[in-house]
C-alpha cells in the first residue's frame, strides 16, 4: 500500500478551482454566441426538406452522406470523410390493410422494418386480438391461421418514470415470432405511442430463432382499439393484408466523420454523435436529423469562436442505427487500436426538445462514479440554458458499442413528453422542431464537448 501524499499536496488539490469555476468564462462565451445565431436550422432544412427520409440502403441516405461530407468540409473541419459500412437493404414496397368483415373499411398500416412480405394477392384471415403474450399463450389454440393483433398500450408519459417505451416495444420487436409460434399467418401490433391521430408508427422487428417468418406491421392506436372492441362484442374482424416488403441483401453505406483537432493531445478523442439513417415515414427530423445537426453545429460554433480544446472532438454520424447498428459496430472494428484513447462518447437520439442533462454509463464502476461527480460540476455551466441533471444508465445504441473499451458514454437527455408522439411515424417532420430548442441543444453539446476535450485529465480519472 502506497504512502499518502504530503499534507501540502492534499491542501493544494482540495483548493484547486472546480471545473465549473475554471470553464465558466468559456461556457458563457459558447452559450452567448450559439443562442445569438448559428447554422443549425439551415442545416436541418437542407437535410429534412431537401433530402427527406434516409432509410438504410436508400438513395436518400447516400445523398445525405454526400451532403454531410460537403457541408463539414465547407465549414472548415479536419479529416472529413465517409467511412464505408456494409448494411442490409430492406425495401418496404406497397402495402395496405382492409377490414372485410363485419364491414368494409380501409385501415392504416406501416410495415415493420425487416418484415417479410405477403403473397402478391395478399392474405386474408380472421383477426385474433390479444393484449399480451400471456393472453396469446392462453388462446394459442385459437391462433392457428389467424392474423394476431397485439393491442398492448404504451402508458402515458410520466415526468418521473418516463415514456414506458422500453416495455411497450417488446411486441413490435418480438410479436411476429410469438404469433408464428402459435400458428398465426401474420402479426399486427398496436403502434408504440401513447398519443395518436390515427398515425401508425414503424420500427425494427426481429424473427430471431422463429421456425416461420410471417409478415408483421404496425396499425394505429385507434384501429387497434376498434378491432379489440369488435372482438369483445363477439364479432370476428376479417382482414386482408398486403405487403411488398423484401430484403435486397447487403449494400454499401457509410459513417460520416469530421474533427476539430486538439491543440495538445489530438490523439485523445471525445466523440459527439447522432445517427444519420431514419425510417421512411416522415423526414426523420427528431429521429435523428436533430442529433446529427447538433453534433455538426457544436464543432462549427467552437471553430468560429477559435476555441480549440486540448483533445480532439470528433463528430460521427452513424449509419444503420434503426435496423442493425452496423455503422457503430464497424466503427468499433475500424478504430479498435484507438478506442483506449476515446475518453468520452456522446450520442443525441431522443429528439430536439429542451435539454435536461445527460445519461452516463461506463463499464468501470469506479470510473463511472468519478465521471458522474465531474459531470454534475460541468452541468453547473449550463444553468442559463436550463435545469440539468445527470442520471446513471443508458447512453445510446451507437456509442454503447464502445462500452467494452471502458469509454465514458453519455446520451443527451431532453424533455420527453412529446417525442413518442412523432417517433417512427409520418409526423416526424421539421415543423415539429422548435428552432430555439435546437439552439439550446447545440449550446449544451458544444459546452460539454469543449470541457470534456479540454479538462486537464480525462473524465473519470
Amino acid at each position: 500500500m502506497g504512502q499518502p501524499p504530503p499534507d501540502g499536496e492534499i491542501a493544494a488539490e482540495s483548493s484547486a478551482p472546480s471545473l465549473s469555476e475554471t470553464y465558466r468564462p468559456a461556457a458563457r462565451r459558447i452559450i452567448t454566441a450559439t443562442l445569438a445565431g448559428n447554422d443549425a436550422w439551415n442545416k436541418m432544412e437542407q437535410l429534412c426538406d431537401g433530402i427527406g427520409h434516409r432509410l438504410t440502403g436508400s438513395p436518400q441516405l447516400q445523398r445525405a452522406v454526400e451532403w454531410a461530407v460537403e457541408v463539414l468540409k465547407a465549414d472548415g473541419h479536419e479529416n472529413v470523410r465517409a467511412e464505408p459500412v456494409m448494411v442490409r437493404k430492406w425495401v418496404r414496397g406497397a402495402e395496405s390493410l382492409e377490414m372485410c368483415a363485419p364491414r368494409a373499411e380501409r385501415l392504416v398500416v406501416l410495415g415493420l422494418g425487416g418484415s417479410v412480405g405477403t403473397p402478391d394477392q395478399g392474405l386474408t384471415a380472421p383477426a385474433l386480438v390479444v393484449a399480451d403474450e400471456d393472453e396469446l399463450a392462453a388462446r394459442a389454440a385459437d391462433a392457428e391461421g389467424k392474423i394476431v393483433v397485439f393491442n398492448h398500450p404504451m402508458p402515458a408519459y410520466d415526468p418521473d418514470q418516463g415514456s414506458g417505451y422500453g416495455t411497450a416495444v417488446h411486441y413490435r420487436h418480438h410479436g411476429a415470432r410469438l404469433a408464428a409460434a402459435s400458428g398465426a399467418v401474420a402479426c399486427l401490433v398496436r403502434s408504440v405511442t401513447a398519443n395518436s391521430l390515427r398515425s401508425p408508427h414503424t420500427g425494427a422487428m426481429s424473427y430471431r430463432d422463429a421456425d416461420r417468418k410471417i409478415p408483421a406491421a404496425a396499425i394505429s392506436v385507434e384501429d387497434a382499439e376498434m378491432l379489440a372492441r369488435l372482438a369483445r362484442r363477439g364479432q370476428t374482424p376479417v382482414l386482408t393484408l398486403k405487403m411488398g416488403a423484401r430484403d435486397e441483401g447487403m449494400v454499401q453505406s457509410a459513417n460520416v466523420v469530421a474533427e476539430l483537432r486538439g491543440r495538445e493531445r489530438p490523439e485523445e478523442i471525445v466523440v459527439i454523435s447522432g445517427h444519420f439513417d431514419s425510417w421512411d415515414a416522415g423526414q426523420g427530423a427528431h429521429d435523428d436529423a436533430g442529433g446529427c445537426v447538433m453534433a455538426m453545429e457544436a464543432i462549427n460554433v467552437l471553430r468560429r469562436l477559435k476555441m480549440t480544446p486540448r483533445r480532439t472532438i470528433r463528430v460521427v454520424l452513424w449509419t444503420n442505427e434503426e435496423n442493425g447498428l452496423t455503422g457503430a459496430k464497424q466503427y468499433v472494428e475500424d478504430h479498435a487500436t484507438e478506442l483506449a484513447q476515446h475518453v468520452a462518447a456522446i450520442e443525441s437520439d431522443s429528439g430536439v426538445f429542451q435539454p435536461q442533462g445527460f445519461s452516463i454509463d461506463c463499464r468501470d464502476a469506479e470510473k463511472l462514479a468519478r465521471a458522474e461527480a465531474q459531470m454534475n460540476d460541468i452541468l453547473e455551466l449550463l444553468r442559463s440554458v436550463g435545469d440539468m441533471r445527470i442520471r446513471s444508465g443508458w447512453s445510446g445504441a451507437d456509442v454503447g458499442q464502445m462500452k467494452p473499451a471502458d469509454v465514458v458514454l453519455m446520451g443527451l437527455d431532453v424533455e420527453g413528453s412529446r417525442y413518442f408522439d412523432y417517433h417512427h411515424s409520418h409526423a416526424d417532420t421539421l415543423d415539429k422542431v422548435n428552432p430555439a430548442d435546437l439552439s439550446r441543444c447545440v449550446a449544451t453539446m458544444a459546452v460539454v464537448a469543449y470541457v470534456l476535450a479540454d479538462m486537464p485529465r480525462p473524465i473519470g480519472e
